[in-house]
């Protein structure tokens, strides 16, 4: 009775640590070369069909993939491993110094979004994840909270109208590091931190999303050989700015001409993909855009079937910004020699599929 989950979460984690071996690639080639390194990597993370360590971090401190002389820092690494290995905190090695503690958090948000033609939205959710970077010395213990309405109710704080920006979230996943017991008791997320990147957490929210762009489409189809296009989009965020902003709006096939007036940024038609694709390098917070444009096409006898009118969608980048309404209300860490730690927090908000039909 193995729990199917757990083989899948194996293979994931067993990919990513081959990628990381072979730099960034997982391919056919990559194994054949390396086959002597997977054989090693497969005997130290299982053992009789039990997984040991996945952590890619840990394993290159036991696998080298070349041949290094063995001096007297390496030597003292080598024998911390047995315990770090073994240890109930297999995924940092004690004795780490910086010469400044620092902790990067960064909120990254992807957008999903389907919204009729009509501008009823039909689906939209945020997944998200919590991204840290931790240069931290000894084994500090991190004390994390999100507005997250369980947490935030478990700690007496009670929401007592719906303006109080409490988030209700979904499908959380933790990293191995995280203490669930704490978490199951006082939705406390509580940690002790591997060096380096790593994610912390990944949620989905799918409630009161804060959707960063309102698309209003009309377009026409005048007669068979004519098409009229008419595009707003509107920021709906104050006090920051979109970055990369590209619309990608589909046409006919047999589209032979588009001509575009944008009010912002460049539209350009691209034959290949069927698709007139409007660019927006920045997009400033409560502004509006419009772009109108003519399209000609080419009446053949084979174009009998009508155009199937695929929906628009969107890629942009808004930093400063978490649709789901979420926010870091406090991260403490603390250490037995209670050092000062500097804290960044930064949240973007990126586009999933995001979609408007027409």
């Amino acid at each position: 009775n193995v729990n199917a989950a757990m083989v899948f979460q194996f293979l994931y984690a067993l990919v990513a640590v081959f990628k990381s071996y072979f730099g960034g690639g997982f391919e056919e080639e990559a194994v054949r070369d390396n086959f002597p390194l997977v054989y090693e990597l497969l005997d130290e993370v299982i053992d009789f069909g039990y997984p040991q360590n996945c952590s890619a971090d840990l394993l290159k401190t036991l696998i080298m993939q070349e041949g290094q002389l063995m001096d007297a820092a390496r030597f003292k690494v080598a024998t911390s491993i047995a315990p770090q290995v073994t240890g109930a905190v297999s995924w940092r090695r004690e004795g780490i110094k910086y010469r400044k503690n620092e902790v990067f958090l960064d909120v990254v948000e992807h957008v999903n979004l389907l919204m009729s033609s009509k501008g009823t939205i039909l689906r939209s959710d945020v997944s998200g994840e919590v991204v840290m970077k931790t240069y931290l010395c000894g084994m500090p213990e991190c004390k994390f909270g999100l507005n997250d309405k369980l947490m935030m109710e478990g700690e007496g704080r009670k929401n007592k109208s719906s303006g109080s920006g409490a988030i209700e979230m979904e499908d959380v996943s933790f990293h191995q590091c995280v203490k669930l017991g704490k978490f199951d008791s006082d939705r406390a997320v509580t940690f002790i931190p591997p060096d380096g990147e790593f994610v912390l957490m990944k949620y989905r929210v799918s409630e009161n999303i804060n959707l960063p762009f309102r698309v209003h489409p009309i377009v026409k189809e005048l007669g068979r050989t004519r098409l009229e296009i008419n595009i707003k989009v509107k920021a709906q965020f104050s006090s920051v700015t979109g970055l990369n902003i590209i619309m990608r709006i589909p046409v006919p096939p047999n589209t032979s001409k588009c001509t575009t007036t944008t009010a912002a940024g460049k539209a350009k038609y691209e034959p290949e993909n069927s698709e007139l694709v409007w660019r927006i390098r920045k997009f400033p917070g409560d502004t509006e855009y419009a772009l109108s444009g003519e399209v000609e096409m080419s009446a053949r006898i084979e174009d009998k079937k009508a155009w199937s009118r695929p929906p628009i969608s969107m890629e942009f980048q808004v930093p400063m910004l978490a649709a789901s309404g979420l926010h870091v209300r406090f991260l403490k860490i603390q250490e037995k020699s209670n050092y000062q730690t500097v804290k960044w927090v930064r949240y973007i908000s990126k586009n999933g599929q995001y979609l408007n039909r027409i």
